[in-house]
């Protein structure tokens, strides 16, 4: 069975730990990139990484967008949501049903 972790600075990550998802404090690219490697080689299946360390981060994320394991999940932080979370599961879910399923009425 694969596990589940969670990257990112401390303050967005801690609360995590009480839902018994492995957490990994990281506030750096050097540390991230390091930490998603070391995690993406071992037995975890979703990643879930900070908006944030994820910006910091892209290029090393990148490599594993055409991999079914580990699926790597930007979730927002403590500094706020960006929005690339979203969009992320938005192109997710485009590419799996071949069409947009979000419908705005403004647009």
């Amino acid at each position: 069975m694969y596990k589940i972790a969670v990257i990112g600075d401390y303050d967005s990550i801690y609360g995590f730990a009480a839902l018994g998802l492995a957490t990994f404090p990281a506030g750096d690219a050097e540390s991230g990139t390091t930490l998603l490697r070391r995690l993406a080689q071992g037995d975890y299946g979703i990643i879930y990484v900070t908006e944030a360390l994820a910006a910091m981060i892209k290029d090393e994320i990148d490599r594993y967008d055409e991999q079914i394991r580990p699926a790597i999940i930007r979730i927002p932080g403590v500094s706020g949501n960006t929005g690339e979370g979203i969009a992320q599961v938005k192109s997710f879910v485009e590419r799996a049903v071949g069409s947009d399923i979000i419908f705005n009425e403004g647009n």
